[in-house]
């Protein structure tokens, strides 16, 4: 049987931001030195051999080591690693090694997105059954025996046992686990502490509820506009759009527009339910769509608005990221606040 873990989908979107990240500073640092190559004379050693190797030192050290630690070291190094790999994909799918490869960004696109897609669904397909929930807190319990615990995980495994006594899991496995559990010592929640150190440097102004509301609606009406003027690109041609004095540079490159048309659609239709939901009360889970929704938007709007304006995609992608840290802040707030809510073991 596959167990889900409850580290999963955080990892994975983790490492897709890293990988994002990485292709962008990859690609400024290249156009910025005048992109030079590592080798000399017929050698050329391209950053996609590193990216390969940064692949597998992720996956070894998933399999040599346990922990907290460990893990978040694999998504960062594997991140890194992949997105230098993905840099370079349009030299994959060209006869003539065109690294500048029109199509390219879109091409990391279509995967990227793929993948996120691909984790969410895994993670709603269904609730954590009484088996995911014990399998996940005795993997807890065995960090706990080799590392210790932070109270929080601690928690997070408690819940985990009361839905697996909900679901029928064994009494005895459970209450094994549950002695594991109490038996460990505790730690500092060193992942904690550094995000309350980050967060105490963000101005108070900026933690207020306000800004999702801000954010949510700005998500909205910016998929709105994307989906019309997408629409419109498709219908208009150059001499109609002179006749009625818009420009629609999209017209010029068919794949962006499909991208950021269809990219549209998905943010529009997670955002706008979700706000709704958030006049009527509000909780966890239009706050969740709305994180799903700034990530689309995010990662389809840096690629497209990469390949066709070149740096200026950093402008978007400074404010892709400031919305999503808005939404990952008062999204961790309401799953504290939800306390007893078993929901909230899926975030």
């Amino acid at each position: 049987m596959i167990v889900r873990s409850t580290y999963g989908t955080a990892a994975v979107e983790w490492f897709l931001i890293i990988a994002i990240a990485t292709i962008l500073i990859t690609r400024a640092y290249l156009a910025a030195t005048g992109y030079p190559q590592v080798g000399g004379g017929t050698l050329h050693i391209a950053h996609a051999l590193w990216g390969g190797a940064l692949m597998m030192v992720a996956l070894i050290i998933g399999w040599l080591f346990l922990g907290a630690t460990a893990r978040v070291t694999a998504v960062v190094v594997g991140g890194i690693g992949f997105g230098l790999f993905l840099d370079e994909v349009g030299k994959f799918v060209t006869r003539d090694n065109d690294y500048f490869y029109g199509p390219a960004p879109e091409i990391m696109y279509i995967l990227v997105v793929l993948v996120l897609l691909a984790s969410r669904i895994v993670r709603d397909l269904k609730p954590p059954t009484g088996a995911e929930a014990l399998a996940n807190a005795a993997s807890i319990a065995a960090e706990a025996v080799a590392h210790g615990l932070p109270e929080r995980r601690r928690q997070l495994a408690e819940e985990f046992l009361v839905v697996a006594g909900e679901n029928g899991s064994d009494s005895a496995a459970i209450a094994n686990v549950r002695a594991l559990l109490e038996s460990s010592r505790g730690t500092p929640d060193r992942l904690m502490i550094l995000r309350d150190r980050a967060v105490g440097l963000i101005p108070d102004v900026f933690r207020s509820p306000r800004w999702v509301s801000i954010v949510g609606w700005g998500l909205v009406v910016a998929s709105g506009l994307g989906v019309l003027v997408g629409a419109l690109s498709f219908v208009l041609t150059g001499e109609q759009t002179d006749e009625v004095d818009i420009y629609l540079e999209l017209a010029d490159n068919a794949p962006a527009t499909w991208i950021l048309f269809l990219s549209g659609i998905v943010v529009f239709v997670l955002a706008l339910p979700a706000m709704i939901a958030r006049r009527r009360g509000g909780g966890v889970r239009p706050l969740r769509a709305l994180r799903v929704a700034a990530l689309v938007f995010l990662m389809s709007n840096a690629l497209v608005d990469f390949a066709m304006e070149g740096f200026g995609a950093l402008l978007n992608v400074a404010i892709g990221l400031f919305a999503l840290s808005v939404l990952g802040y008062h999204l961790g707030q309401a799953v504290t606040a939800s306390d007893g809510n078993h929901d909230q073991l899926r975030v």
